[in-house]
């Protein structure tokens, strides 16, 4: 008989390896289910049953956010609280395909959840904020392109960071490798390219990578120096320091 350790581990290599899923994934799917395992208590996959589920689904509704307490309501939201549902009818629909007789996932309800509200940014609030960049240094040309590739192709930040920099962008459309390495096209604005082409013109360096970091300038004189790959945070910074320049009060 498997322990609930083993058919763990067996689980999460499946998600790696055969399902092609990200290390985080797997780092998410273990930290969701390993909670589940340590409140439950069960020692083997058949030990899973409803009763359990549902006092963990109590507990996590009830539970504090780190830092938080009952009292002042910090708690789990609602969505985070699926996700912790999601990995462990996955789990069971993973055991049931290697034969194991266990719980079946099917009687686990997902809670219902509220659809979100995107709150859209305002046209002349958007043309404010992708003009905000200075024209006239290697950083304000970096960071328009920046701002008018997001807009243009709805990239997530990861993949922003990684783009080569000699990407045929000439169709007005590239190829990602997003998540779990699955392969998607994006379109380019004209706007998009004409902002890449002027930062790329400005461009000494050698680096690869499309988008770089660059030092801090201690004089408007001196060139910053290009020092590598520009970060996620940095962008994250990037984006909420032309938001407050172009006087914009919502979140971007």
């Amino acid at each position: 008989m498997a322990t609930i350790e083993k058919s763990l581990k067996d689980y999460l290599d499946y998600l790696e390896i055969e399902k092609n899923r990200s290390p985080k994934t797997r780092e998410n799917y273990k930290r969701y289910l390993d909670k589940f395992i340590t409140f439950s208590k069960v020692k083997k996959p058949s030990d899973i049953t409803l009763e359990k589920v549902r006092q963990f689904r109590i507990w996590l509704a009830r539970s504090p956010v780190r830092g938080g307490t009952l009292s002042n309501g910090m708690r789990l939201k609602q969505l985070t609280q699926t996700y912790y549902i999601i990995a462990i009818r996955n789990f069971l629909k993973y055991l049931i395909k290697n034969d194991y007789e266990v719980l079946s996932p099917d009687k686990i309800e997902l809670p219902k959840i509220a659809k979100r509200q995107i709150d859209i940014i305002e046209y002349a609030d958007l043309e404010r904020f992708l003009s905000s960049p200075p024209q006239n240094t290697l950083r304000g040309l970096r960071d328009r392109a920046i701002l008018e590739m997001f807009f243009s192709t709805g990239l997530r930040i990861s993949e922003l960071c990684n783009l080569d920099r000699y990407l045929n962008m000439n169709r007005g459309e590239i190829t990602v490798r997003g998540e779990g390495e699955k392969l998607r096209v994006v379109f380019l604005s004209d706007r998009a390219k004409a902002a890449i082409k002027n930062y790329l013109d400005k461009r000494s360096d050698a680096l690869e990578h499309l988008f770089i970091s660059l030092s801090r300038q201690t004089s408007p004189l001196k060139t910053p120096e290009v020092i590598g790959k520009i970060t996620p945070r940095a962008i994250q910074r990037l984006v909420e320091f032309y938001r407050r320049k172009a006087g914009i009060a919502k979140k971007i």
